[in-house]
């Protein structure tokens, strides 16, 4: 991911591209394993674009959404594991794709989080869903409720990701991670990869229904557009529970 002033913001144009590379890959059979990676420093991906977010009406950022849900739906049933590299802030919409791979490694100083109950929004691309069967349920709402952030080192501790580690010079030691573990888990991984499609998400079509009906109630509300006036202005949100 190389969308430099946006920091990676997940956009019209960069949903689209992102679901063409995803679908190239699926069907290529020369690809074993995908790590996902960020060529901007300090940052793996910023979560969905709130400026265009901002502009859309309420039907638009529905289907906005939907779209959303969606990219991390097809990088979730790609048919070879998936690693996400987190180099650097991976919030929102961002660690709902981390979240959306198979595995993730991190460096200590990359900070992630699901912080859109801080936007007047929650989750809703998957990790509403997912979290909680990573970290378990308990933790998954205080980290969604709360809107924390924690860094790789935290992050490793909590199991949100399999690995993680001091950043190196080059600001590339999750990639780097990344990389021992794909070639460590190459020879053998690809038999259990169709079982864990099906063991896993058997039930997780019906959740993902779930969470777009509760995010479609909170898309007309006066606190979600507070949100975005307040992301938009670069102050505190002052919500009033309508």
């Amino acid at each position: 991911m190389r969308r430099h002033k946006a920091r990676n913001a997940l956009g019209h144009v960069f949903i689209s591209q992102m679901r063409e590379i995803i679908t190239s890959l699926s069907c290529d059979t020369a690809s074993r394993v995908v790590i996902f990676r960020s060529m901007v420093p300090g940052v793996f991906c910023a979560g969905a674009d709130l400026k265009e977010r901002a502009a859309m009406n309420n039907i638009s950022a529905d289907s906005f959404v939907h779209r959303l849900r969606t990219l991390m739906t097809d990088i979730a049933s790609m048919p070879m594991p998936t690693i996400a590299a987190m180099d650097g802030a991976a919030l929102g919409g961002g660690l709902e794709l981390a979240l959306a791979c198979d595995l993730r490694t991190a460096a200590y100083s990359a900070q992630m989080g699901l912080i859109e109950t801080t936007r007047g929004l929650l989750p809703g691309a998957g990790g509403s869903q997912r979290l909680p069967r990573l970290v378990g349920i308990s933790l998954a709402k205080e980290l969604i409720f709360t809107g924390r952030r924690v860094g790789g080192q935290a992050a490793l501790g909590l199991g949100l990701v399999n690995q993680a580690t001091e950043q190196n010079q080059t600001g590339d030691a999750a990639y780097t991670e990344a990389l021992v573990l794909a070639r460590e888990i190459l020879p053998q991984v690809q038999t259990y990869r169709r079982t864990d499609q099906f063991c896993c998400n058997v039930f997780l079509s019906l959740a993902m229904a779930i969470e777009r009906l509760c995010y479609s109630m909170v898309i007309p509300t006066r606190d979600r557009q507070e949100g975005m006036a307040a992301f938009l202005e670069k102050r505190k949100p002052n919500y009033t529970g309508e």
